[in-house]
């Protein structure tokens, strides 16, 4: 599905009198400044900022409504020794990332914390917190209960928590019930919710529970030095694991989040526990080099988020917080294996959905919601995110991806830009009388859900209505957006440096797009496994050249090739990515080409 050759190619930034004198003040190249400009960067303060992330840029976390209360009540915890215990979720870094920091501030107070965790098992226990957890938390002495990543629509476990005595403390970021607000709890921490002061929006849910973290230490600090020694060592040691899940939660790479990723990154490349140093070799993660948001987002996340897709989430708390180097490997590589799992788990069932995109008549629903009972399957509940994501990827269209277990459908779901999912399972699970979903929630661009197996006919019904009546698909498909228009000769070592500032790329801060038009294909197309180009091109003017990829996932450019009968010599329009191998021997910047068509001419 789709066609490069019918695309209409958008170019947002162009040359103005504003990138020229924004790039004369940076010191970069003039199309690196209309990137910025294009992404809203148009002072040199904003840019410069933007280019140049620090610790500053991380917000006072007591702008957060219910910080004061959070902090004052795991203070009296820890100074009345009573037990914590962390509700988590299946991904792990905010459960490791906040036990560690209430121990650290109990040594600050003289007290040895006695935290405790609780990751449920996916299978067995489902998403979200569960009443008979809680009841259990106060049989076994605990007073305090501080959830992360989970718990904005936890009404019912919010009451059982009070029935039984417990303090409980709610941080997540995803969206809070229009109707109902928030749970009935000590505090909430979601800068999401309504009245919350707190200057950015997008936070992951682990960075709302550093948010926690930074203000607990901050708050037991003893001196200046101590205070000194927290913001320019302790903070940057919890930016490692913070990156990670901000980058595998896919949120904007804005603001703070930005430069939590940034500055995380080069925190990782100093790994100290045993566990994430063995991980990273596991994943070939090359610590001489840069680390890129592409290294965590398809190497290490991947394979942190195995156990909590494929067996118990408890094995990464366990492998980032233990200090025996033995036991880290062993936890190390069970989460390696796991992820392969996962991988086999999710190519089997992406074939059978590929076969079925693949049979899909142009102009298909404006939703996909993809059952496996009914393609005689039966997929892993761990992979049907990842699913989802496939879907969305080669069909440019929201999809719902469904698996079933014991008279219960489970469901995931990913979107497209512009279209809110969220939104569209409230707007459908209010539409009769009687409540679609048994539970449900998320964010613009991902959910979970699930519902009786009964009423997945339903549920495709009205939200193929929903989004037809909301989103014009075929549009998005027609269009390739870039971000600027470039010669070949001006990818210099300068563009290229100023290019890396940008990073580290993702949702709300994309790789660029570039357009070089009237290159000439200056070697022989190679095809690789059938589908994919080998492309080798070369400026007319001044002969630089490059090497590129053009990989076929909505497009077969190996047949198109053929079909267009390109060959070397001939003169052709490029819409490209650039990323740079590091590969010893044959490395260096590359393309990643999105788009090739007969040239129309330079300037057209």
């Amino acid at each position: 599905m789709g066609n490069d050759q019918q695309a209409k190619w958008v170019v947002a930034a162009r040359e103005s009198e504003g990138s020229v004198g924004l790039a004369r003040a940076l010191g970069v190249p003039e199309p690196i400044a209309r990137l910025l400009i294009c992404r809203g960067l148009e002072t040199v303060e904003a840019a410069e900022g933007f280019l140049r992330p620090g610790l500053g840029q991380l917000h006072d976390p007591y702008k957060m409504l219910g910080m004061e209360a959070a902090v004052a009540r795991l203070r009296a915890a820890l100074e009345k020794r009573e037990p914590v215990l962390i509700y988590g979720d299946y991904d792990v870094d905010a459960t490791v990332l906040l036990k560690t920091a209430i121990e650290r501030a109990g040594a600050s107070l003289g007290v040895v914390a006695d935290v405790r965790y609780h990751i449920p098992h996916r299978l067995r226990e489902g998403y979200g917190m569960q009443d008979v957890r809680i009841e259990e938390a106060a049989k076994e002495g605990v007073r305090l209960v501080v959830s992360v990543d989970t718990g904005i629509r936890a009404f019912a476990e919010a009451e059982a928590a009070k029935r039984v005595g417990l303090d409980l403390i709610v941080t997540d970021h995803h969206l809070p019930d229009g109707v109902a607000g928030v749970p009935e709890a000590l505090a909430v921490l979601n800068p999401n919710q309504p009245g919350d002061a707190y200057p950015y929006k997008e936070l992951c849910g682990a960075g709302v529970a550093f948010k926690l973290a930074q203000a607990l230490l901050e708050s037991t600090a003893a001196d200046e030095g101590e205070r000194v020694r927290l913001r320019e060592k302790t903070l940057p040691s919890f930016l490692k694991l913070l990156a990670i899940a901000t980058i595998a939660d896919a949120v904007p790479l804005t603001g703070e989040n930005r430069a939590i990723a940034s500055l995380g990154l080069v925190e990782l490349r100093k790994p100290s526990q045993a566990g994430l140093r063995a991980l990273m070799e596991l994943a070939q993660i090359d610590t001489a080099r840069p680390i890129s948001a592409t290294d965590v987002g398809f190497r290490l996340a991947p394979r942190i988020n195995a156990a909590g897709r494929m067996d118990i989430a408890s094995d990464v708390v366990e492998m980032f917080l233990t200090r025996d180097g033995d036991v880290a490997r062993v936890l190390a590589e069970k989460l390696h294996r796991l992820n392969d799992e996962r991988r086999a788990s999710e190519a089997e069932a992406l074939r059978a959905i590929e076969e079925l995109i693949e049979a899909m008549p142009e102009g298909v629903a404006a939703c996909l919601v993809l059952d496996d009972a009914e393609m005689g399957s039966a997929w892993h509940r761990g992979v049907i995110g990842i699913l989802a994501s496939r879907v969305v990827d080669k069909t440019g269209r929201p999809a719902l991806v469904i698996t079933h277990e014991n008279g219960l459908a489970y469901g995931s779901g990913r979107s497209v830009s512009g279209f809110h999912l969220l939104d569209a399972l409230t707007a459908v699970d209010g539409e009769g009388e009687e409540k679609l979903f048994a539970r449900f929630g998320g964010h613009a661009h991902a959910v979970g859900f699930s519902l009786a197996s009964g009423r997945v006919g339903e549920l495709r019904e009205r939200m193929v209505r929903y989004a037809t009546e909301r989103q014009d698909v075929g549009d998005v498909a027609e269009e390739l957006a870039c971000d600027a228009e470039v010669r070949l000769g001006d990818l210099t070592e300068e563009f290229l440096a100023a290019l890396e500032q940008m990073g580290p790329f993702g949702t709300g801060n994309p790789e660029p797009v570039f357009i070089s038009r009237g290159v000439r294909l200056s070697a022989a197309l190679k095809v690789i496994k059938e589908r994919h180009l080998r492309v080798t091109v070369e400026d007319v003017t001044d002969g630089k050249s490059f090497g590129g990829m053009a990989w076929s996932r909505r497009t077969d450019w190996a047949a198109m090739a053929e079909e267009g009968g390109w060959s070397r010599g001939d003169l052709v329009d490029l819409a490209y990515r650039l990323w740079r191998n590091w590969h010893p021997t044959y490395g260096g910047w590359e393309l990643e080409i999105v788009g090739i068509r007969p040239s129309v001419g330079v300037g057209a």
